[in-house]
């Protein structure tokens, strides 16, 4: 049996720094802004599963579907649960600058028969179900039912991995498809119910999602065990959010879920804006913005949860864009679910435990 299923990560250029650079980066935020839809109420949406267009979206996995293997770069998504990647029935822009998925070349796929839909905040993608081999760090998940996408909304080709593997619970899956790290646990290939991830800080490699283990080298400290408030996504309860001492959100508790997939912190309008206003940033151009000679005078911010403080000084949720200068990980969204994006799992290992439906926290290093 495999003890550790180690999948490297690639911290590559988000689509927002390619678009910075080319000078398309405004055109493209007026055409397509950020709208976390993901996190509407899953059940107005039975025909399938809400995604958000996020630009900064940096770390990549390489998978393999079929036999011979086909390679593909999907970004490891804790939370969402389906796999899709683009087939070579698919014309839209999108699909045309990804590697597609070719079920004429794999002697192990089988149609499902079933369509698959998955709404972004700004477009959708389209397709079908089927079922074929996947290759995940060098183990082989059988039967693994997965999306060839056959359209895809426009912002998609400024994407830069190929399709999305998802790592949530079954229950948010579109189509009853089997989520992958649900067929591992079923087919016995890891020895844990367990995945952990570790996103490095600056360098590009480093990144890494352990499969059916925790790796001791990645954090420092304890782990602090927080029992999910909800088994869809990884969703916890947050009891506050303090700067300086002082509760600015979050007040009386709120639900929060870790979630890989997105890049930011992403919370409630007023609250962002009283977190923006506390650690002294403005909005300017939908950015909250911050003078970049005072990032490491910026006061911590600090989630409460479960009873320990996890801080984010401001170093940590600051980011510097050659273009735009210092701009906050904080983004505002319409919904009272608070996102903990990769801004929070790069200060803080994050392990994810089926066995007993709960997260790990530790300091990362």
């Amino acid at each position: 049996l495999f003890c550790h299923v180690v999948v490297p990560l690639i911290k590559g250029k988000s689509a927002r720094e390619s678009l910075e650079e080319q000078g398309l980066w405004e055109e493209f935020k007026l055409k397509y802004p950020f709208n976390p839809i993901k996190f509407q109420d899953p059940r107005l949406y039975v025909a399938g599963e809400q995604m958000t267009n996020d630009a900064d979206l940096a770390y990549f996995g390489v998978i393999s579907i079929g036999t011979p293997p086909q390679s593909f770069t999907v970004i490891f998504d804790t939370g969402s649960s389906n796999l899709w990647v683009p087939s070579v029935y698919c014309n839209s822009a999108a699909c045309e600058n990804h590697r597609r998925f070719s079920p004429g070349h794999s002697s192990t796929f089988r149609n499902a028969g079933r369509s698959l839909s998955i709404q972004y905040g700004t477009g959708s993608m389209t397709g079908f179900m089927g079922y074929d081999t996947v290759g995940v760090g060098g183990i082989s998940v059988q039967n693994q039912m997965f999306g060839l996408s056959q359209t895809e909304a426009p912002f998609m080709a400024h994407m830069k991995a190929d399709g999305i593997l998802g790592l949530a619970y079954p229950r948010l899956a579109a189509s009853q498809a089997t989520p992958v790290f649900d067929n591992m646990m079923n087919q016995h290939l890891v020895d844990q119910d367990i995945f952990s991830v570790y996103l490095s800080k600056n360098s590009a490699a480093g990144s890494v999602v352990t499969f059916g283990g925790i790796d001791p080298n990645h954090y420092q400290g304890s782990i602090a065990w927080i029992p999910l408030s909800s088994e869809l996504y990884w969703q916890i309860t947050v009891d506050s959010v303090t700067v300086n001492g002082q509760i600015v959100a979050c007040s009386g508790g709120c639900q929060a879920i870790v979630d890989t997939g997105t890049s930011n912190i992403v919370g409630p309008q007023g609250d962002i804006d009283r977190i923006a206003g506390a650690v002294g940033s403005y909005s300017a151009n939908g950015d909250n913005v911050v003078n970049c000679n005072s990032v490491n005078s910026m006061p911590s911010i600090v989630f409460n949860i479960n009873g320990q403080a996890f801080t984010l000084s401001g170093s940590t949720y600051v980011r510097q864009s050659p273009y735009y200068g210092c701009r906050t990980g904080l983004q505002r969204s319409n919904s009272n679910l608070w996102i903990l994006g990769d801004v929070f799992i790069r200060q803080y290992y994050s392990i994810f435990n089926r066995a007993q439906n709960m997260v790990g926290l530790a300091l990362a290093r």
